[in-house]
């Protein structure tokens, strides 16, 4: 899809499943089970929408999944399924890992992070050799020190290996680190993750993140169990969705099995709802 002068991808990296309940926090399973059907361990499908941007003088790709450097048993907990890989995503769009120049990290948790590093000849290593890998300075200082609440969300194999390369470039605040592309913090979620605003054209997207994770999270009081700080993160999601639909941004969901991106919409009937958009659409309008 062309969004002005830039061409953006959905290019997912794989599927897993994580608990009902946290996925939806206080809402009651009676209303979240409406939206996504449990299995019978209570999990709910959970989708890798990682994004492929692609400009006149560079490649990058915001967020990297989950990664293949899974255990049996973790893999099986979490019910990881590599229906395709991020690697396998971008080649679908002619893209290859030396040909990315920039990968943003929403967020260093176990499934925005795991494609970012591989195992190459028995070590680990940067995925994307010539990228630059973006993160804010406070997630990385949290993820190394994190607490007994969150400590289960961090694998320190998917950054330290960036650090050991010098592929991993901190960000304080907002920053353009390419033309068009900007993160910018979203605390709330995590201790430091960051949304990822695209502009061109005249035309607005937004990768929110864990802000927004689902099409079933647009409603305000709708969050995560696994929210750290969840009355902020109410605050910064309201103002969010609030421009994103007065300006009509197309809106990337990272987590959503069915409906990757789309636009945000109050209706008539003074409820706010998604319009999903087509992956084959050519341009975003």
């Amino acid at each position: 899809m062309r969004l002005g002068e830039l061409e953006l991808q959905i290019v997912p990296d794989g599927t897993f499943r994580l608990d009902g309940g946290a996925m939806f926090g206080v809402v009651p399973k009676v209303l979240w089970e409406k939206k996504l059907r449990p299995d019978d361990r209570n999990r709910v499908p959970v989708a890798t929408n990682c994004l492929l941007v692609k400009g006149k003088d560079f490649v990058a790709v915001v967020d990297a999944g989950l990664g293949e450097k899974w255990e049996d048993k973790t893999r099986e907990i979490y019910g990881v399924e590599h229906e395709t890989t991020l690697v396998q995503s971008l080649s679908r769009h002619g893209v290859a890992p030396e040909d990315v120049d920039a990968v943003v990290l929403s967020h260093l948790h176990f499934d925005h992070s795991g494609a970012a590093t591989e195992i190459r000849d028995g070590r680990l290593a940067p995925a994307f050799p010539r990228a630059a890998v973006y993160v804010q300075a406070s997630e990385l200082e949290h993820a190394r020190r994190p607490n007994e609440r969150d400590r289960a969300s961090y694998f320190e194999n998917n950054w330290e290996p960036l650090v050991a390369a010098g592929r991993l470039e901190t960000v304080s605040g907002e920053r353009e680190i390419r033309p068009g592309v900007t993160v910018l913090p979203v605390r709330g979620h995590s201790e430091g993750m960051q949304g990822v605003r695209i502009e061109s054209g005249g035309r607005t997207a937004f990768f929110f993140s864990d802000s927004l994770p689902t099409t079933a999270h647009v409603p305000v009081p709708w969050i995560m169990s696994f929210d750290l700080y969840p009355v902020e993160l109410i605050q910064i999601k309201k103002r969010l969705t609030d421009q994103a639909a007065r300006e009509g941004w197309l809106a990337i969901f990272v987590h959503d099995v069915n409906v990757p991106w789309g636009k945000i919409v109050d209706e008539v009937d003074g409820k706010r709802r998604v319009h999903p958009i087509s992956l084959e659409a050519e341009r975003f309008e």
